[in-house]
């Protein structure tokens, strides 16, 4: 963890502005969509987070202490909601999920299930994404299930791509569902050094593309995260529109998944 009050460190121009855009990249359709994961249980951020100066797209654990009051806040500040489902990663224990997970055991029957539960569990969703998951996401039989209630209750999916292995897109374009997918995670270290620099990273990414979907986290990194995207969007404003996921579906912008994760 980062020392020091996240709130005192200045981010500067260099790492945040937006260098030229290579040839054929058109500046003005370049857009981001902010993606902050784990809402829901009162974690640090959280009132950081819903005051960005950029519309969000909120992603709220279902059945947590404030997963309804999350959700509702959120829907207030015109933020889009989306469900993060917890889903079973290839490491770590299943109790660090949560209430409601996603494991491989579950019969097709449970798995469905607990989706429609999740779903109902969370106020003006339009979406889900998974929380952890890089088991799920690769098992293209839990997969047709998720992203069948997904079509069926009008949702589309977010692809947190922790994983290389994910069949999301495979799956989702077999149903027809709607499914963007992540570029840059900002926090997957807890430094506002770190997070800096996934800045850098973005603007790198839409040098070459025109939309960067980005995932930070309330929780651990929550208040640096939240420190380092207030400073840093006024800089990228002159040269980024800053939309919710349902902009870029809307608007029909592909997303080349460029940074992924490790896990």
């Amino acid at each position: 963890m980062a020392v020091g009050d996240p709130g005192t460190y200045a981010v500067s121009a260099e790492n945040a502005a937006i260098r030229v855009p290579a040839a054929g990249v058109n500046e003005e359709r370049r857009t981001v969509a902010v993606v902050i994961d784990d809402f829901g249980n009162g974690m640090n951020g959280t009132a950081e987070m819903m005051k960005l100066p950029i519309k969000i797209t909120a992603a709220i654990m279902p059945f947590m202490p404030t997963t309804k009051q999350d959700a509702e806040e959120a829907h207030k500040h015109g933020h889009d909601v989306i469900v993060h489902m917890p889903m079973e990663p290839k490491k770590g224990l299943k109790r660090w999920l949560g209430p409601g997970a996603l494991t491989t055991d579950l019969s097709d029957e449970e798995v469905r299930k607990r989706v429609e539960a999740a779903i109902d569990d969370v106020p003006h969703a339009i979406g889900m994404n998974n929380h952890m998951g890089s088991k799920v996401t690769a098992d293209e039989r839990m997969m047709r299930i998720v992203l069948g209630v997904c079509k069926e209750r009008g949702l589309f999916f977010l692809d947190s791509r922790t994983t290389y292995k994910t069949v999301v897109p495979k799956i989702a374009a077999e149903l027809g569902v709607p499914i963007v997918s992540n570029d840059v995670f900002l926090d997957d270290v807890y430094t506002v050094q770190h997070i800096s620099k996934q800045i850098s990273v973005l603007r790198k990414h839409l040098e070459s593309h025109e939309s960067c979907i980005t995932i930070g986290h309330v929780g651990p990194p929550g208040k640096f995260t939240a420190s380092v995207l207030q400073q840093s969007i006024p800089v990228m404003q002159p040269n980024v529109r800053f939309v919710k996921l349902t902009d870029l579906i809307s608007g029909g912008l592909v997303n080349d998944p460029l940074i992924l994760p490790n896990s």
